[in-house]
């Protein structure tokens, strides 16, 4: 919408983009390829959008939502003695624009960020790998994830896990540890 979308249009492409049967952004997210890389492939898919996906892959920046309510619980959580661990799906470019001023990394214990493994969740390699190197019991952990596949993939791992819906149910999740 920082482009100049409505809100449906918006919606549209950016489900588009991430929705993708070719899983573009997902490879993207691995280190496959570039952002420019993934722009070329994007506009020969989607010519018409062009403009609009060259703008939303070069300002990465916009997409970057701070919760600050939701790592004041995780920090509550942490001096209360929990492990705090990050899995995510990200490319290198977009992580290190999100996280540059996140002092909520203080709170981290370890992360495992699909760019530098070149995996992406819901593969269980990415799981196991974190599991491996943090020397993490998959049924000692508390998995939240917005994404259904993700957090169906750590339940088959013995994890026990959460789909987050919302901003509001997170907050209420990590209160009620």
């Amino acid at each position: 919408m920082d482009y100049g979308l409505s809100q449906d249009e918006a919606t549209r492409v950016g489900t588009m983009l991430f929705e993708d049967k070719d899983l573009l952004w997902s490879r993207f997210d691995k280190g496959e390829f570039t952002e420019e890389q993934l722009i070329e492939r994007y506009c020969e898919k989607y010519p018409k959008d062009k403009d609009a996906i060259c703008f939303f892959i070069h300002h990465g920046e916009y997409m970057h939502v701070p919760r600050p309510k939701v790592w004041e619980q995780v920090h509550r959580l942490k001096e209360k003695g929990y492990g705090i661990y990050i899995l995510s799906n990200y490319s290198e470019v977009l992580f290190k624009k999100h996280t540059r001023y996140a002092d909520f990394l203080d709170d981290v214990d370890g992360m495992l960020v699909s760019y530098m493994v070149k995996l992406a969740k819901p593969d269980v390699k990415i799981y196991e790998e974190l599991f491996e190197r943090f020397r993490i019991k998959p049924e000692e952990c508390l998995f939240f994830d917005d994404r259904k596949e993700n957090v169906e993939a750590a339940k088959k791992l013995r994890m026990d896990s959460i789909q987050v819906l919302s901003k509001e149910q997170l907050i209420e999740e990590l209160k009620r540890l």
